[in-house]
Order: structure tokens, then C-alpha cells, then sequence
């Protein structure tokens, strides 16, 4: 028997649909136009689904429909898009390309899902499209089946995967910078495990990678760090990805942390006691970085009063695949800082600093206890920061006394950041062959539960099998620091093998080199990343063409695999996919040694893959700025496929300097479209 295909429109739980808000409203575009469009706001009469509708105009709409999945459902999530502006408007998107804007907050009441359904997410998000199609016949004034496209990123892929496998509502999905069953939480152990270790050698590894460096990481490190950098490396871990690791932020795992050990208490006993466990090590880097001592307080510093943070004023638009769990975490802001003085404070082993991360300062006052998370330690003080299941801050400290007891403690973060040795999959999942004898055997010690595929399973509702109920377009970056690049490909395959093996008629996968994880058009470097929002976009288009008038979007990147690896080929014809490729030299090379005020020629050379449009921009940055302030002229060919620029730069003080270009392609070469 095949499997049960979900049909919304059979579901009593979602047969009483509800309008609260009916209105015009006027929308505000980059370029200073304005569209009116009907926004309605509604839910279903005995559940907590809530969502809101965004119609165009009559004359520009052709009856398809955009609907956003985020990471996290919870509450108001149906109104976070409402408020985005800019470049990164979903609204507005759905809005100039004929589609109407649906968004839900998946019937959750709570961040992170509350839901003992788990198939919530997948149901209410069906239900809601297939009410929004009412509407919308009403709203147009005639009847017809509105196209239906679902789309998210990271944790809102794995909620777009499950509707367009299990339910019957969508025609095709855009699924992006997707994880596999087993990505969490490992691949946000492997990195912070890689990010303690070389802690103090991140610089160096970035210098190593960059333009001009040795391209060997691993010189000058420690046979320790060498073994880290390995480790996150043959994970997936991109290389040309460090640079986003200066931080040293470890994403969400401390929100995934409480998860970890709520399933498996038994693992962060068994990692300092066990041999097998690098906690057991007497010799281990786990020991030495480990911070687990009593102490008291001997002085409460209090800021002056002021009002808690509480984010901006309205709706937390915090929604995207890289800001959505930061809900979860509580936040303070105060004019000044409060502290702790402590009788006596954890002091760092010979040769190395401390390490705080994940350090919870834990106190019993008057029979309370009370949680928070230290952030830096200076003399004997203790100054906090925000953290995952904490107590605030300041609230915290005016209940504390004098003389209080207080345990500080990041054992068990630590233990976490190898908990993916001890949870190998089956051979299909490559990255964990390190962990693995010559026999396929693991090894290090087993836990008796899989993680990743319960974390997978409590968002969704289901594991990712394949069996897609439509077409799909599947978006990934190359530098994916959260979700590793080698799972879109896991999920490519998936999709072919219950596809008789050849997934190319229902199936797309474009990867985009030089882009995070991030659904932000703003890069947190621009020297360093760019963006695969505008690729996204395009998918969206795409499958739009491809669902409705049958024109076969373009084939998927052409790439190989190397264990956790994607490589990709240097030149766009081979390349394939969206995006253009650029070549930059530096009087004719990729390093260029001149004097104070010489000149300096840069040559660029851009390529766009067959039938991804045409080149229109090119501008330059040689000294550091981030906007790209040098704005360049493509010298033409093979109609626009191809290109040459050409900049001439002097600098005035002596140093090391990064010449940086970006350039950008457009469908129809149109440098006038977003």
C-alpha cells in the first residue's frame, strides 16, 4: 500500500474558517512605489491557527500563491513578515509577480511548537492554503483553483518538505538550505566542538583560506586542533565558512541543548566517566576546559533601574533561517551592567584562556533557585549575558544576598559538542565515516537513540522520504555554516531513488557558491559572502513556469561529492545553475606586490551558465568598504553571457589589501529589475 496522502479539505478539525480583518492596505516598494492589496487575517474556529492573506490587485494577479514557512511556528508568526521592508519584502515579492501571500503560525501557541500533534505543522499549513483558495475565489469573483507554492528555509524546510510529501494542497515547493534527518543537532556540534578548539587559532585559519593565503589551515596548528579542524571539516564544515566563525556563535544549540539532555540524561554522566568519551580523558581538552565549582557571592551589583528590553515595539519579525530561534532566548538591556563578585572564580589551566561558553551560574536563595549565564569574568566579577532557560538578569539579582551559594557549571555544554560521535547513522550518510573501523563498525560508544531524526520529527511531524507530491526546487548554499552543503544533495538523491532513480522531471537542486546560511540579502561580510536570495526568488519564478506552462527550469548544478564535500567545477558553462561566476586578477595575477601610489589593474571576468540570463553589474571594493562604492562597466559578449571589466586603484598607505568584486547577472539582462 502506497502511503495516505493528507487532504485538507476532508479534515474536520479545519472545516470552520474565520476572517477577523478584511481591509485595503498599501504596500510600500524599494523603489518608492505603492500597491494597494487586500489583507484579511483569520484562523480556524476551535484551534490555534491564525494566518493572513495578501491579495493583489485583480489586474495583477494570475491566480498562483506564495506561502512563506518559517523556521519556528508560534505566536503572531502569521504577522512576521507584515512589517519587513526592503529587498527582503515576501510580501511584496508575491505581490509583483502575481501571486497573493499566505502566511501561518502552523497552530502553534508557543516558539519552537507546543503542539503533542506533530503533524500539526504540515495539516494547518494545508488547511490554511486550501481557505485562502476560498477567498480568493471571492476575492476575484470567479471560480478557479489558485496554483499553490510552500516554501522555507533551514527548519522552515523541513516543514516544506513534509507538506509536499504528505499532503495533496501544493503543486511544487522551494525548499532552501535544507538539513537532512540526522542535521540536528549535529551539525551544530561538530562546529561548536571545532570552534572551542581553535578558539585561538580562527584568524590564522582564516588567513590560511582567503585570497592570497597558503591554502594549508592546518599549518602551525597543534596535533589537537588539527585533529578539531579535520573533524568539522570531513563533517561538512565548510572551509572558506571560518570567517563566520569569529564570534565564536554556536547558533542554537544552546536552545537545542535542554532537547539533547531531556532524551538521553544519562550521555553528560556517561562523557566524564566513561572510557570512550573524551570527558573520560584525565588528558582531554574536554577536562581542561571544563569549569564545575562552588563558590558564594561576596558583592551584588545592581544597575540603576530601568525597564527590561523587549525588542521593538509590535510584531518580532524575527522569522528568517538564521534569527528565528533567537525568540526563544530571553534579552536584557540595560545603561549599565550588573555583576556578581565571587569569593573565589574558575581561573584558566597554564597556556590557554577560559572557556565560558555554556557556563551557568546556578544559585539556591531562600529555598528559589535561580539561573543565569555568565559572560565574561573580570577579577573576581561575574557579568552575565543573555541565554537559553534562564532567569532574567536583573530581577535575578535583586532576589540574590550576600553570602549565597552559587555553583558555576559548563559541563554540560561541552559534553554536547561531541555528542555526534556517538550517534552514527546508516553508511548513506558519509560524514560520520570517520567514525567508523574498516569494518563500517563505530568507534566510539552508541547511545541507545538516534537524535536527529526525533528533532526532526517533533518540527514536521515526519521524516523526509521523497515521495513528493509535486515539483520542487531545491536552493542550498556552499558556505552553509549551519546546515552543511552535502544534505541537499542527501535529499536530491532521496527524491530520485523512490523516483525510479531519475528525479529531473519534478526535481531541481542549484547550489550557490560564496553564501551562508542566512535569508538575508545583507551579508554579514560582503567582502566575504554574498547572497542567494535573489536565486531564490528565481526559483519561485520558476517553478511557477514550470507547474503552469510546462517551460523546464533550468538543470541542476553539476557537482560531485567528496564524503562531506560539494565540489563544484570553476567555470559557469560547467558549473551550471543560476549563478554567475566571477574571475578577478590583480595585475594578472591572484597576488599582486606593488609600492605606496603604484598603480594597480584589476581585471574581472564574468561568466552566466547557458540560459541563466545576462551580466549587468559590476562594482569593486579595494579597501575594505562593505558597500562596494566602485561602480565598474561590463565590456560584452556572446550576448551578454560574457564579460570583461577592467579598474585601476592606488593605494596610499602600505599594507595588505583585499581587492574584492561583485558581480551581478539578470534573467533578461534587465538592470533595472530588483
Amino acid at each position: 500500500m502506497g502511503k495516505e496522502i493528507y487532504d485538507a479539505k476532508k479534515d474536520p478539525q479545519f472545516q470552520n474558517g474565520y476572517i477577523d480583518i478584511d481591509e485595503m492596505r498599501i504596500r510600500t516598494l524599494e523603489d518608492g512605489r505603492q500597491l494597494s492589496f487586500r489583507y484579511m487575517h483569520g484562523g480556524f474556529e476551535g484551534t490555534p491557527v491564525r494566518f493572513s492573506f495578501c491579495f493583489p490587485g485583480k489586474k495583477d494577479y494570475y491566480g498562483r500563491f506564495y506561502q512563506y514557512l518559517s523556521p519556528f511556528p508560534g505566536p503572531e508568526e502569521e504577522l512576521a513578515s507584515l512589517p519587513v521592508t526592503g529587498i527582503d519584502n515576501k510580501v511584496s515579492f508575491c505581490l509583483t509577480h502575481g501571486a497573493y501571500y499566505v502566511e501561518s503560525n502552523m497552530g502553534s501557541e508557543a516558539v519552537f511548537t507546543n503542539s503533542d500533534d506533530k503533524t500539526m505543522t504540515h495539516r494547518s499549513s494545508a488547511a490554511t492554503a486550501e481557505f485562502s483558495r476560498v477567498k480568493a475565489q471571492k476575492v476575484y469573483g470567479y471560480v478557479h483553483r489558485p496554483y499553490g507554492y510552500v516554501y522555507g528555509g533551514s527548519g522552515g524546510g523541513y516543514r516544506t518538505t513534509a507538506c509536499i510529501e504528505n499532503t495533496n494542497t501544493f503543486d511544487g515547493a522551494v525548499p532552501y538550505v535544507i538539513g537532512s534527518p540526522y542535521a540536528i543537532p549535529n551539525c551544530q556540534t561538530t562546529r561548536a566542538h571545532a570552534e572551542r578548539l581553535l578558539r585561538g587559532r580562527i584568524k590564522q585559519i582564516i588567513d590560511a583560506v582567503d585570497a592570497g593565503g597558503s591554502q594549508d589551515p592546518y599549518k602551525g596548528l597543534t596535533a589537537e586542533e588539527a585533529e578539531a579542524l579535520r573533524e568539522a571539516t570531513l563533517f561538512g564544515y565548510p572551509l572558506k565558512s571560518w570567517f563566520a566563525s569569529a564570534d565564536l556563535n554556536d547558533g542554537a544549540l544552546p536552545v537545542l541543548l535542554p532537547g539533547i539532555k531531556g532524551m538521553d540524561p544519562g550521555y553528560f554522566e556517561d562523557f566524564w566517566s566513561v572510557p570512550g568519551y573524551l570527558g573520560a580523558d584525565a588528558n582531554s581538552s574536554a577536562v581542561r576546559d571544563r569549569i564545575c565549582m562552588d563558590t558564594q557571592i561576596t558583592d551584588i551589583h545592581l544597575p540603576r533601574e530601568e525597564a527590561a528590553y523587549e525588542g521593538e515595539r509590535g510584531v518580532d519579525t524575527r522569522n528568517g533561517v538564521n534569527d528565528a530561534w533567537k525568540k526563544m532566548i530571553r534579552t536584557e538591556q540595560k545603561d549599565t551592567e550588573p555583576w556578581l563578585e565571587l569569593e573565589n572564580v574558575p581561573v584558566p589551566k597554564e597556556g590557554h584562556d577560559l572557556y565560558l561558553k555554556g557556563c551557568v551560574c546556578t544559585v539556591l536563595s531562600d529555598g528559589e533557585e535561580y539561573r543565569m549565564q555568565a559572560g565574561r569574568i573580570e577579577e573576581n566579577r561575574v557579568f552575565f549575558t543573555e541565554g537559553f532557560g534562564t532567569d532574567p538578569i536583573g530581577e535575578t539579582l535583586k532576589a540574590l544576598k550576600t553570602g549565597d551559594k552559587i555553583h558555576l557549571d559548563n559541563s554540560d555544554y561541552i559534553a554536547v559538542q561531541t555528542y555526534h560521535r556517538h550517534q552514527v547513522p546508516t553508511p548513506d550518510y558519509k560524514g560520520w565515516d570517520q567514525f567508523r573501523d574498516s569494518n563500517g563498525n563505530p568507534i566510539y560508544p552508541q547511545r541507545p537513540v538516534l537524535a536527529g531524526p526525533v528533532f526532526t520529527g517533533n518540527g514536521p511531524g515526519c521524516e523526509q522520504n521523497g515521495k513528493i507530491q509535486g515539483k520542487i526546487i531545491i536552493v542550498a548554499a556552499l558556505m552553509d555554516e549551519q546546515a552543511y552543503p552535502w544534505q541537499a544533495d542527501w535529499y536530491r538523491r532521496k527524491v530520485a531513488s523512490v523516483h525510479g532513480g531519475d528525479e529531473t522531471e519534478i526535481c531541481r537542486l542549484w547550489y550557490f557558491d560564496n553564501a551562508l546560511h542566512d535569508d538575508v540579502t545583507a551579508s554579514v561580510d560582503e567582502l566575504h559572502a554574498t547572497t542567494y536570495m535573489g536565486g531564490l526568488k528565481q526559483a519561485l519564478i520558476d517553478l511557477a513556469a514550470w507547474v503552469e506552462k510546462g517551460i523546464e527550469p533550468l538543470p541542476s548544478s553539476r557537482y560531485t561529492v567528496d564524503g562531506g564535500h560539494i565540489m563544484i567545477p570553476e567555470d559557469a558553462s560547467s558549473r551550471g545553475g543560476l549563478q554567475p561566476v566571477a574571475q578577478l586578477e590583480a595585475n594578472g595575477g591572484k597576488c599582486a606586490h606593488v609600492k605606496v601610489g603604484e598603480e594597480v589593474h584589476f581585471t574581472v571576468k564574468g561568466e552566466v551558465p547557458d540560459g541563466a540570463g545576462s551580466l549587468t553589474y559590476v562594482e569593486w571594493s579595494f579597501e575594505g568598504e562593505q558597500d562596494f562604492p566602485e561602480k565598474g562597466e561590463w565590456k560584452l559578449e556572446n550576448q551578454g553571457k560574457r564579460g570583461t571589466a577592467k579598474a585601476v586603484h592606488r593605494y596610499a598607505e602600505p599594507g595588505t589589501y583585499f581587492g574584492v568584486v561583485r558581480i551581478k547577472s539578470e534573467r533578461s539582462g534587465d538592470r533595472t529589475a530588483p
